[in-house]
């Protein structure tokens, strides 16, 4: 996801009107991709172009489905990405990525969206949670994180809410006849235990982030059910977490065994979110 959980991770692996949209896989011929680094980052040694900050590859979701369907793309997706860069410039390592929504045309017809972790602050979560773990048995960072007896993540998750129904409807107001996809995030952690040191993440926190994360999920798909959007909700994926072997995983642990970015989906991962998309749009 993400704008600063790349940066931590790294260094730790070395110490307004809506539309009803059908479905429909046959004959789309524009695709546009937006979103963060869940969307743009698979494999790092094979790079998709844009700024060098953005880590987009040509091995994500976006261009396996794009490969799937057939159909044209342009990814504007991008490393660090908030919902904010849609509608605005974002300036990376190596350059500025142009407002996502630029993308955007009236004979677009297919787009997914997948946005909203670094809203919420994933990378400090990442960051705080693992400073915090050496507490391996208790919950700090749930601790940590819940103020007044509030859990201050699912407030954000709550707050946000709004905003994606303004990034929905953005999408509609500028490609009409466009299907639409909102993308959830793969599941980081196990439902429990985890594997601390892997994931630097205390036992006692792994479910409670475990559900942060599918709340975040449940939060994205009904803004699109509202908004004349599908979605792809990954909450009933099960052992392809961080924590799994490397040759079932979906998502890397701190220390990656592939050439892909620490705490985010590896090649197989990416695949298999397009062909979640594909059977969405019911091919």
């Amino acid at each position: 996801m993400l704008r600063t959980s790349l940066a931590f991770a790294v260094a730790a692996a070395t110490a307004l009107v809506t539309a009803p949209v059908q479905a429909h896989a046959a004959g789309f011929h524009k695709y546009v991709a937006l979103g963060d680094s869940y969307t743009a980052v698979g494999d790092l040694l094979q790079p998709a172009g844009g700024p060098l900050g953005c880590f987009r590859s040509s091995v994500n979701f976006p261009h396996d489905l794009a490969a799937r369907l057939h159909v044209d793309l342009v990814d504007a997706s991008c490393g660090g990405a908030v919902t904010a860069d849609m509608t605005g410039p974002q300036s990376v390592i190596g350059g500025t990525n142009p407002a996502q929504f630029d993308s955007l045309t009236p004979d677009t017809d297919l787009v997914t969206v997948g946005i909203g972790g670094n809203d919420i602050g994933f990378g400090d979560i990442v960051t705080t949670c693992g400073e915090l773990s050496l507490d391996v048995f208790g919950n700090p960072c749930q601790q940590h994180f819940t103020v007044n007896g509030t859990d201050q993540l699912v407030a954000r998750i709550d707050a946000l809410a709004p905003t994606i129904d303004a990034v929905i409807q953005g999408i509609h107001q500028r490609a009409p006849h466009a299907t639409v996809v909102v993308v959830g995030y793969l599941p980081v952690l196990p439902a429990s235990g985890g594997c601390w040191p892997s994931m630097p993440v205390a036992i006692g926190d792994v479910p409670w982030l475990h559900g942060i994360e599918q709340k975040l999920n449940n939060m994205l798909s009904a803004q699109a059910a509202a908004n004349g959007a599908l979605s792809v909700n990954p909450n009933g994926v099960t052992g392809r977490d961080a924590c799994q072997w490397p040759w079932t995983r979906w998502v890397e642990p701190v220390i990656p065994a592939q050439p892909a970015a620490p705490v985010h989906p590896n090649p197989a991962g990416q695949n298999a979110v397009a062909a979640m998309i594909e059977n969405q749009l019911g091919s």
